[in-house]
């Protein structure tokens, strides 16, 4: 492709900076020495008449337009990739890159899971899993597939409720059910969570010992003594040093949300990694 200054090749350092975020990491991964990327780079943007990223002191960033030049980069390099598949005689392998976002322990034992099934069917195609408590933005492209507990309140945002994950209260198994209880809960940024009040109010009078806005943490914590905890089950029956305990009803659970930007919907690893954990989940 060359068309008024724009080649393929500079769409492909744009792709790699964009996944990156920065010129050294995209330069390791094409093979390409920092100052040719970024060389390119403003080629591009001159050639499309668009500023395609903000540098900042922590690497680029995506504009709006280059978020959206984003999204048509990835079609053509998926149809460039199903050529060579052709051509190669290799038509049903997937390659490239997908960025995965969701909290730590639903990266741990849930998504895990379903790294590992899309590892074995597409070993060509490499999955980045963040896992951060804030809720990252589809439209300025910092992850490709976000799972979250609540609805994307974004645009041009597909998106569905995955399941309903229960949850229930734990404590250590060595623990005494007769000596005074404490909790475990989450950090004040998340005290409105709903499984905070309902084990405040089960608990009535027990003093907090822990804050965490980890579960990770918090199940540890809870395994170690430190309190009663409320996890998700896959979290808490996973966790060694850990048991049920009836507070009288049953802990609220959480929807779990997946979304994308309705630019990828059509993007085939997505489509075959978001397939993986649909059957990752049903056996929750």
């Amino acid at each position: 492709m060359h068309d008024d200054g724009m080649e393929w090749s500079d769409l492909r350092i744009f792709l790699a900076v964009a996944r990156s975020g920065t010129l050294g990491a995209a330069g390791r991964e094409l093979g390409q020495t920092q100052p040719t990327m970024g060389r390119r780079i403003r080629a591009l943007e001159a050639a499309l008449g668009q500023t395609l990223f903000q540098r900042t002191s922590e690497g680029f960033l995506l504009t709006d337009e280059g978020a959206a030049v984003l999204a048509h980069a990835e079609r053509m390099e998926s149809e460039a990739l199903g050529i060579a598949r052709a051509a190669s005689g290799r038509p049903g392998e997937l390659d490239g890159s997908l960025r995965v976002s969701s909290s730590d322990w639903f990266g741990s034992h849930v998504l895990t899971h379903a790294v590992a099934s899309m590892h074995r069917r597409h070993p060509a195609v490499t999955i980045e899993l963040v896992t951060d408590a804030r809720l990252l933005s589809l439209a300025r492209r910092e992850a490709d597939l976000v799972f979250r507990i609540a609805p994307f309140d974004e645009p041009d945002i597909a998106q569905r409720r995955l399941l309903h994950m229960p949850y229930a209260a734990y404590t250590a198994t060595t623990g005494d059910d007769t000596s005074p209880r404490q909790r475990i809960t989450m950090d004040t940024a998340f005290g409105d969570m709903p499984d905070v009040a309902w084990l405040a109010a089960r608990l009535p009078g027990s003093a907090v010992a822990f804050r965490s806005n980890s579960r990770e943490a918090q199940a540890r914590a809870c395994a170690l003594g430190v309190g009663i905890a409320v996890l998700p089950c896959p979290l808490g029956d996973a966790t060694p040093g850990l048991r049920r305990i009836d507070l009288g009803d049953e802990a609220p659970g959480r929807d779990v949300w997946l979304g994308y930007h309705t630019d990828l919907r059509h993007l085939p690893r997505l489509r075959a990694f978001v397939e993986e954990v649909l059957r990752a989940t049903t056996a929750l």
